[in-house]
């Protein structure tokens, strides 16, 4: 969310920290990972958005009692100069919004705090189009959630989408470019997406790709003048069958990345990082 489908600056992650290497720690249900690989691989994605895109990387230091820190993605949702601090599902995981708003305030950044304890809000249940929001209410955003983004955000149209299943919105579509809107092909996915252009005065193009965790990409303008957008996307190492529907999208830079490691926690590509569509104000 906010990668906003406008010229980008700044991108910000958060490091692996050792305690997401046992699955005890890192919450109920999920497998123990190889922590190096999962180090490597939020490496790559770190060297690919400051050198590949361009972007300043402002990279946030891993919390041991943070396991789920680098998915960061959740904890905001950005677009221009203002920042909403979204309130997870999961207590466990509320404290790592509070490392994410003090750097979003040092960029200069308008933060907008959820204060209605009966909110819930993931960012990765939301997609902004660069016309309008999209909010799925899943597992872990709730109706209340979708209303503090209309809320918020008011200069745009915010929809909500019924997502099924275990999945966040972004696990299951995306934007592959500024009027094409990517899915996987679950029944889930497809749902969604014919739940969004029922909700939409715009017409998108629609790409369906094998595999749901393909549609989960980043769709970024670099702040250069002249250069092409780029679309940040999961390599062939992690998702060979959507390569070729891949190639499909011929009016962007593919760049792709792995996160098949960190993927077993839970982690999606626009869970990994936040990225500014604004020169901030600092």
């Amino acid at each position: 969310p906010g990668e906003g489908l406008g010229r980008c600056s700044h991108a910000l992650i958060r490091g692996v920290p050792e305690s997401l290497a046992s699955g005890e720690d890192a919450g109920a249900g999920l497998p123990a990972l190889d922590l190096a690989k999962a180090q490597r691989e939020h490496g790559v994605l770190g060297g690919k958005l400051r050198q590949r895109l361009g972007l300043q990387l402002l990279e946030l230091p891993p919390e041991e009692s943070l396991p789920l820190g680098p998915l960061l993605g959740d904890t905001a949702v950005i677009q221009g100069d203002t920042a909403l601090i979204t309130r997870p599902w999961s207590p466990a995981r509320r404290p790592e919004v509070d490392g994410v708003r003090k750097a979003l305030q040092d960029l200069g950044l308008r933060i907008v705090e959820i204060g209605d304890e009966n909110a819930t809000l993931d960012g990765t249940d939301v997609l902004f189009t660069g016309r309008e929001f999209f909010v799925g209410l899943s597992k872990w955003t709730n109706h209340r959630g979708a209303e503090i983004v209309a809320d918020t955000f008011r200069d745009f149209a915010v929809s909500t989408v019924p997502v099924s299943g275990p999945s966040h919105l972004r696990g299951l579509c995306g934007m592959g470019g500024p009027r094409t809107v990517v899915a996987g092909s679950s029944e889930a996915a497809q749902k969604a997406v014919r739940a969004m252009a029922v909700l939409t005065d715009h017409p998108y193009a629609s790409l369906t790709l094998p595999d749901d965790a393909a549609a989960d990409c980043l769709f970024l303008r670099p702040g250069l003048p002249g250069v092409p957008p780029f679309l940040l996307h999961r390599g062939g190492g992690d998702l060979p069958n959507s390569q070729e529907a891949l190639q499909k999208l011929s009016d962007v830079t593919l760049v792709p990345v792995s996160c098949s490691e960190l993927e077993k926690a839970g982690a999606g590509l626009s869970s990994l990082c936040l990225v500014l569509s604004t020169r901030p104000h600092s």
